[in-house]
């Protein structure tokens, strides 16, 4: 994974490995920081009154953290376990697990431009990790949207190493959300104005829209696609399309997010 800055903040969640064991807290390297020390207190532990440390950590466990104190003078970091809920672990050991997998797939791209990984970062990873957030970010758009990514990249040698070995080991991410819409017209043409409305609906983009019937005036919209928030957009425009043409026929819509 790249390694963050030489130290990290006050407030960061770190992943580390815990090295050693004490009555009164143990000692842990950071994974992200070139395995710098940190120490958790044994108050830092968990919530409540800890007899035994080593009922709640051990040697060799991965762990994350929250940074409670860094002091770059002493070359003093320390940590709390107790001070992050399950959501928060999940999530940063999640997204270790990625940079890691991600670290690995660059040095395919590396090994295909016949360049050193450590080159990398001037040639494309740190533009890469800033425009996406992350390096494992990048390579799941490159894979799910490779015109984006090429457009994004130009025409710089490595974008064509890169987007190969994306599609060759990212299986893009799967999204489909849905909600339901109401329309309805009254008037002696109102079957035909609602079938415009819906068909407006799945014009925003017909590949990835489906409009399914329900029980009048109800009707599911189902959006499919690899981008959350491109699919999102994709329902709102969607279900704005039909509300819109079917009030001009004088009808009535809305919609429900599911």
């Amino acid at each position: 994974m790249p390694l963050r800055g030489e130290i990290p903040e006050e407030g960061d969640l770190v992943v580390g490995t815990v090295t050693s064991i004490r009555n009164f807290g143990a000692f842990v390297t950071l994974d992200e920081f070139n395995k710098r020390e940190a120490f958790i207190h044994l108050s830092e532990v968990a919530t409540g009154w800890v007899k035994y440390i080593r009922d709640h950590i051990r040697e060799g466990q991965k762990i994350v953290a929250r940074v409670l104190r860094v002091d770059p003078v002493k070359n003093q970091i320390d940590l709390s376990l107790k001070r992050i809920n399950d959501h928060q672990r999940r999530e940063k050991i999640q997204g270790w697990k990625n940079e890691q997998r991600a670290m690995k797939l660059l040095a395919l791209v590396a090994e295909q431009l016949k360049v050193e990984i450590e080159k990398t970062d001037a040639l494309f990873t740190e533009a890469l990790t800033e425009r996406y957030g992350s390096l494992f970010a990048a390579f799941e758009v490159a894979s799910a949207d490779p015109k984006r990514f090429q457009k994004d990249g130009g025409k710089a040698a490595w974008v064509a190493a890169f987007l190969k070995v994306a599609r060759d080991n990212i299986v893009p991410p799967h999204v489909t959300i849905h909600g339901t819409l109401a329309i309805s017209d009254p008037s002696p043409n109102g079957v035909e104005h609602v079938r415009n409305a819906l068909r407006e609906a799945e014009k925003v983009d017909p590949e990835s829209i489906a409009v399914q019937y329900v029980g009048a005036p109800r009707y599911r919209v189902v959006v499919q696609g690899t981008q959350y928030k491109h699919v999102e957009e994709l329902l709102k425009r969607a279900t704005e399309a039909a509300i819109a043409n079917i009030k001009e026929a004088g009808g009535a819509g809305s919609f429900e997010r599911a």
